[in-house]
């Protein structure tokens, strides 16, 4: 199969497969095309990353721009009028007026500029898209399979919801098709189009229930983003009036900083509001209402990867200017803020969330700064996270389905009552903050990138506090999960066959992913930064010595966990001299008996949502402005 061949295949394919789950009606005809949909979609992405190895950056020509960009335009208004009508029912004007705009300057661009165009290769693969097409063709299907069993039961003990899973399940592969078109699209119309696609698959899964919660938050998420769209459109437009016509990724990046910095700077503005940096973090924490796959695809796979993905192709024009400072600072404070806001929670998936934001906020900060160092952190982390994040959340979607809570404080003792889930939440929450994988190994790259930047020491500060609220909120959480308190009923048994096929694979990955993680570094890393900076990141030879050394120590502590070496023995705990019983409960006051219950610090009074989101929106929402302000002086300046 040729490559043309293959970059099609992976984009098409999964529209195919969402024709035929929306059409499917039994949960065994949706099973069987998810599962083996899945594992073409994962194996075809393996096999594209074998045949381009070792290639380097390679343009994909043989495709005609036309008729295609003539589909993709009038599929782009459909979208748009399907918005509006959507904004006009619901009464949300924001919307109403945003989409008006845009559509409105893609047409002022289609009926002026368009006709001029020319992009040499409208597809192209190297091994940054590559990395992204494991992890969309991967992990992206596992949370498709994990949805099998999680919808079943979603919808078994929530009967006043409309069963819509042949919707549910074809806006799920759609939406990978998104992602991978718009990964290896060079042709920035592509690129825009793909672009508007995870919008609305991501408004369309986020308002899923159709409560009035679940519609706000979608709405929320949707004029967020058409911000950044309004952004992305007006990029384009730039570049057809003083960009010479450029509209290919590659010609932009080579064009050089006077023509490239105001729409990289536009398009950028565009990958903070689909990255939920903040100021526009809510309409990613408000797309917790939506089932847990959902949450698990958005944090991993699509969208907001979307949003750091294009902001890191574009850190060859950030590097050494203003812009990208102040597009580093913002993704710098999104990770401090985020990181504190995460502590105050105690809702299992509001902590992701924000775990969600101040980690993009990271990659940003790298890519802002835009040297190959930090390049080469930033995208470590955009693995890293995928792996630990979609297996954290999908395990909470389990472990919710079976106490009924999303409660940390509730829990409590699940390595006794789901002691395989609360391995694998253990591997994720260590995939996390712990060496030596990759999440911690990234960091400590951020830390070397940030010492070589010019005022650099900012930044370290920013991201050694940062990280140690990190392991605050994770390793409290961690306790939790394994402390014992009572000898609890395992439930196990009742988590679906689908269910545990996503987690074990994924937890499985994640150990694999942090073993193999040198020859990540060598063999795809390393050729992307030598090809694009003329420079790569290595690491010594004793950092990898000591690395494989603690992950194997690190493998025993889910081992202990679910093969434990002696018989346990449960004994009362000693409650200061206190007559406790069997059922943890100890006599207080006059002898009455009170329950033992351990409660988490989560200090609201300092680290309260409300009052950290509001001072980091000012914030952040400053240095946009004077981003475009800057910009757009340098501009004339250069």
């Amino acid at each position: 199969m040729q490559l043309a061949q293959l970059l099609i295949f992976l984009i098409l394919f999964p529209l195919i497969a969402a024709f035929f789950l929306f059409l499917a009606k039994r949960d065994l005809d949706r099973a069987w095309i998810v599962k083996l949909s899945a594992l073409t979609i994962g194996i075809v992405s393996v096999y594209l990353l074998i045949s381009t190895y070792d290639k380097g950056g390679l343009m994909v020509s043989g495709i005609p721009a036309e008729p295609t960009g003539m589909i993709m335009f009038i599929l782009e208004m459909l979208i748009a009028l399907a918005i509006l009508y959507l904004g006009i029912v619901h009464k949300k004007w924001l919307v109403v007026a945003l989409i008006i705009i845009q559509s409105a300057v893609m047409l002022y661009f289609e009926l002026v500029y368009a006709h001029a165009i020319h992009v040499q290769s409208n597809l192209f693969i190297d091994e940054f898209s590559n990395i992204l097409a494991l992890i969309i063709g991967i992990i992206g299907s596992l949370i498709c399979v994990y949805s099998l069993g999680y919808m079943k039961f979603f919808h078994e003990h929530h009967p006043e919801m409309p069963d819509r899973r042949p919707w549910f399940f074809a806006v799920m592969f759609v939406f990978i098709a998104a992602m991978f078109g718009l990964v290896f699209s060079n042709n920035l119309l592509w690129v825009y189009f793909f672009w508007e696609v995870t919008t609305l698959c991501s408004f369309l899964l986020i308002g899923y229930t159709k409560t009035e919660e679940a519609t706000n938050n979608a709405f929320l998420a949707l004029w967020m983003n058409l911000l950044g769209g309004i952004a992305f459109a007006v990029a384009i437009v730039y570049l057809a009036m003083f960009g010479n016509g450029i509209m290919g990724l590659d010609e932009l990046l080579a064009s050089g900083k006077i023509i490239a910095l105001i729409p990289a700077a536009l398009i950028g503005f565009a990958g903070l509001t689909k990255a939920a940096q903040l100021p526009f973090s809510s309409w990613l924490v408000g797309a917790m209402v939506a089932p847990t796959p959902v949450s698990a695809l958005l944090h991993s796979s699509t969208m907001v990867k979307a949003g750091v993905y294009i902001i890191v192709r574009l850190a060859p024009i950030f590097q050494s200017t203003f812009t990208g400072y102040l597009i580093a600072m913002v993704g710098a404070l999104t990770f401090l803020i985020a990181s504190g806001i995460a502590i105050s929670q105690s809702n299992a998936k509001r902590v992701l969330a924000y775990s969600t934001i101040a980690n993009l906020g990271l990659i940003v900060a790298c890519a802002g700064i835009g040297t190959y160092e930090a390049i080469w952190a930033a995208i470590l982390l955009i693995v890293f996270h995928a792996i630990s994040k979609s297996l954290l959340f999908l395990s909470v979607g389990t472990v919710e389905h079976r106490i009924k809570s999303r409660e940390i404080d509730d829990m409590n003792g699940l390595i006794v009552r789901m002691p395989k889930i609360a391995a694998m939440m253990v591997i994720g929450m260590a995939g996390m903050f712990l060496a030596p994988f990759g999440m911690l190994i990234s960091k400590w790259a951020a830390i070397r990138a940030f010492m070589d930047a010019p005022y650099g020491f900012v930044f370290v500060i920013i991201l050694v506090f940062g990280s140690a609220m990190t392991l605050f909120f994770w390793a409290k959480w961690m306790g939790k999960i394994i402390a014992v308190t009572s000898d609890g009923k395992n439930i196990e048994g009742e988590v679906d066959h689908s269910e545990w096929a996503a987690l074990v694979s994924l937890a499985g990955l994640s150990l694999i992913t942090t073993l193999v993680f040198p020859l990540l570094s060598t063999k795809l890393l390393e050729p992307f930064l030598m090809e694009n900076y003329g420079h790569v990141a290595q690491l010594s030879q004793d950092n990898i010595i000591i690395m494989m050394m603690m992950l194997m120590l690190l493998v025993i502590l889910p081992l202990s966990i679910l093969i434990p070496t002696r018989k346990h023995r449960h004994v009362s705990p000693y409650m200061s001299g206190r007559t406790t019983t069997h059922d943890m409960r100890f006599s207080g006051s006059l002898g009455v008996q009170k329950k033992t219950v351990l409660s988490s610090y989560y200090l609201t009074e300092y680290f309260g949502e409300m009052k950290l989101k509001t001072a980091g929106i000012w914030l952040c929402s400053a240095l946009i402005g004077i981003m475009f302000v800057a910009t757009a002086l340098q501009g004339v300046i250069l």
